[in-house]
């Protein structure tokens, strides 16, 4: 009787997971400042990259909930962290790309609060392969496996 709840408990972690993702997609459409800011310098248009990967998250999520091409969606997910990782939050950890108008110990939270994004980066890129591989129904990828 406790196994059968708990198992009920425990598979609401296949639906929590994918939906914590909304969270981004209403600061990308509520705040599109916000995350346009995020976009390095050195890329035109932030905006349009702001509602695009907003879009993209959206397509993540269904695909994750319906089942449908999930492994693949739970893969490009991972993909666009570790691009989030690399590209944005550990130079913004590095102090590259935080205004220079920030006093010094604005600056020293501000690369500190990017470094804690990296970390919790690696951790959702861990949990998102763990998922790809473990969770995802439709294990479909858009090529064919050549073995």
């Amino acid at each position: 009787m406790i196994c059968k709840a708990m198992e009920k408990i425990l598979s609401i972690g296949r639906y929590l997971f994918p939906l914590s993702f909304l969270m981004y997609v209403g600061l990308h459409a509520g705040k599109p400042e916000v995350g346009a800011a995020f976009v390095p310098d050195y890329i035109p248009f932030p905006l349009f990259w702001n509602y695009f990967t907003m879009v993209c998250i959206l397509l993540f999520i269904v695909s994750a909930l319906i089942g449908k091409f999930d492994r693949l969606a739970y893969s490009l997910m991972a993909l666009y962290v570790l691009l989030m990782a690399l590209l944005v939050h550990l130079p913004r950890a590095m102090g590259h790309e935080l205004g220079t108008e920030m006093m010094a110990a604005d600056l020293a939270r501000e690369q500190e609060l990017e470094m804690v994004n990296v970390f919790r980066n690696i951790m959702v890129i861990g949990a998102l392969l763990g998922f790809a591989c473990f969770v995802a129904k439709d294990k479909r990828m858009l090529f064919k496996n050549s073995h």
